[in-house]
């Protein structure tokens, strides 16, 4: 594998070895990068055993083991700015006009959740802020808009946050999906973790594979249908990716997929790999693609945030990979899907926060399956009265409740 990397790319770069160019525009891409998640955590063991079925079904066939609830004073706010924080925390807040926030569950029809964590965070008032929304795309969408203010002046800094809870139906087949978690990382020129490459490839189909209307909390989907909707999505934006100048697959290193369940990702790999000629048997791709699924097999779903905590598990993993490609497949059902590639940065591991994330993880309160069907929200929205939260929440943040149909927010 080659590791002769630097941080610039020709122009035009795609067509060729990007990763070898001693001239052209400086490199954009993630300098920093975080989780948060809920404070509860439920062992899907607890679900096999009331459903009266072999866990395995869970830990093998889907490929996950537990999945993140929110407590009642913490939702996407309150996640993306604990995430945001710690980014905050280390680069402070020079160079950044534009917060973007990237969620499919919005807790409004008009205000950006990233006004709120704006307020949290006591960012400078000299700072754009918008919410991105298509599905489980809409943290990838937010990142190439970063991408594309950063080209436009490489001197600004772009503050981007991933954050869902995704709930279904309780006895569905989606329920063991369920999850909550948020992801921040800062895009900036001359990134010292990843640099992207230029080439993307896109696909857009309209379909109603997966969808959530405003009256309901929970989402319905066909998942055999959302299944090949995301295969078939994954194909149409692999040879998008590959007519606009992208490298040839054998020239990627890894590769992290959206993880609706990790089991989801193998499935994706295999089809990849038939599709680009160097075809994976199923045990193959899952090895290939192991050092991806630590995080997200126990979070569960996290939509927007899902393919970031499959980066996130790579670079905190035990693998060595500076000057390695990595390929991203974002999917978000309805349906927008990319692909595209970064280049691993020499000197990554200084930036990285293992102890911190796996900290996070171990300080989760662990449920019974009773404590999770009471923190389920049901299928239905109804409307919120005046109320008050209890405070559980560990972060730094945490919501207060609703006066006058105000959403309130405060410091922990």
């Amino acid at each position: 594998m080659s590791t002769d990397n630097t941080q610039t790319f020709p122009e035009g770069a795609g067509n060729g070895d990007a990763r070898t160019a001693a001239s052209g525009p400086a490199a954009s891409g993630i300098q920093d990068i975080a989780f948060a998640t809920g404070h509860y955590s439920f062992d899907l063991a607890h679900l096999a055993e009331k459903q009266g079925i072999d866990v395995n079904k869970y830990y093998i066939g889907i490929g996950q083991e537990k999945m993140s609830l929110p407590a009642e004073d913490e939702d996407i706010v309150t996640m993306g700015a604990a995430a945001a924080q710690r980014i905050i925390d280390r680069n402070g807040t020079d160079g950044i006009r534009t917060l973007l926030f990237a969620t499919e569950s919005g807790i409004d029809q008009s205000k950006s959740a990233g006004v709120y964590v704006h307020g949290l965070l006591d960012l400078p008032r000299e700072v754009r802020t918008i919410e991105t929304k298509m599905a489980c795309y809409g943290g990838i969408g937010a990142l190439q808009m970063a991408l594309g203010i950063v080209a436009r002046n490489p001197e600004e800094k772009v503050l981007v946050i991933a954050a869902d809870v995704a709930r279904y139906d309780l006895e569905t087949s989606g329920e063991p999906t369920q999850g909550a978690a948020a992801v921040a990382f800062l895009v900036q020129a001359d990134p010292d973790i990843l640099a992207i490459e230029p080439a993307q490839g896109v696909y857009t189909l309209d379909v109603q594979d997966f969808w959530r209307p405003n009256y309901r909390n929970t989402a319905l989907v066909d998942g055999k249908f959302s299944v090949g909707a995301y295969l078939d999505a994954l194909v149409g934006a692999w040879h998008d990716y590959r007519a606009h100048g992208g490298v040839d697959f054998d020239d990627i290193d890894w590769f992290c997929y959206h993880q609706p369940f990790t089991k989801m990702a193998v499935k994706a790999h295999v089809r990849l790999t038939e599709e680009a000629g160097t075809p994976l048997e199923k045990a193959d791709a899952a090895a290939a693609l192991a050092p991806t699924f630590g995080y997200n097999q126990q979070l569960g779903n996290s939509y927007t945030a899902s393919i970031f905590l499959g980066f996130l598990a790579l670079l905190d993993s035990d693998q060595e990979i500076p000057g390695e490609r990595v390929g991203f497949f974002s999917y978000g059902s309805g349906a927008v899907s990319e692909f595209f590639v970064g280049v691993i940065q020499p000197g990554y591991r200084d930036h990285l926060r293992v102890q911190e994330h796996q900290g996070i993880l171990d300080a989760r309160e662990p449920i019974g399956y009773d404590q999770y069907r009471a923190l389920h929200p049901g299928t239905f929205v109804e409307a919120q009265e005046n109320f008050t939260t209890e405070r559980r929440t560990r972060s730094p943040f945490r919501f207060e409740g609703v006066e006058e149909g105000s959403r309130l927010y405060g410091r922990a």
